[in-house]
């Protein structure tokens, strides 16, 4: 019996599509608190508290399943002592969490 074997092309998902741009900027915001969170040495709990959030919701962030506000950019940068860059574009660096001068 011969088989035959398609190859597997991707579809024409646009990269500039709503969704796929949102799920980025989760990803990007999650990775950008996690990052700062360790460089400070602080557990999920400690930065629950200095923000009132639970630890779930932090979690919650840092998996990516939530998005960026500005809300809650200022929030986060304020208990991590640090300011909100922002670049253009949804790649992994378009996101980070900077400390403030000393």
């Amino acid at each position: 019996m011969a088989g035959q074997h398609s190859r597997w092309t991707p579809s024409d998902a646009r990269t500039d599509d709503p969704e796929r741009i949102a799920i980025r900027e989760a990803l990007v915001f999650g990775k950008a608190l996690y990052d700062r969170r360790t460089a400070l040495g602080l557990s999920v709990a400690d930065l629950a508290e200095r923000t009132g959030m639970q630890e779930d919701d932090i979690e919650c962030i840092e998996e990516g399943g939530t998005a960026p506000t500005i809300e809650l950019l200022r929030s986060l940068a304020a208990a991590l002592d640090a300011d909100v860059r922002l670049t253009p574009g949804h790649d992994l660096d378009s996101l980070w969490f900077e400390a403030h001068a000393a």
